[in-house]
């Protein structure tokens, strides 16, 4: 899933919501495509925080001493 899925969900969601007058027995259009597009929307903010997540890098560096003993510092940056 991503920005197009989640965009199209926005969409139709709001057609069924706002545009569309006709009825289904059972079932109300309006709160469907409302729940659609609030689903969408969450959809587009979840892969934009997914996708900003890996932009961050990380470098590990393990240090091996003369005693055999080994120190690893690990340093985070988002670029």
């Amino acid at each position: 899933m991503g920005y197009g899925f989640g965009g199209f969900l926005v969409v139709v969601g709001l057609v069924l919501a706002l545009a569309v007058t006709d009825q289904v027995e059972g079932v109300d259009l309006t709160m469907v495509g409302w729940i659609m597009a609030a689903v969408g929307a969450g959809i587009i903010v979840l892969t934009a925080v997914t996708w900003n997540s890996g932009r961050r890098s990380r470098n590990v560096q393990t240090v091996t001493h003369p005693d055999g003993t080994q120190t690893t510092v690990e340093n985070r940056s988002q670029s």
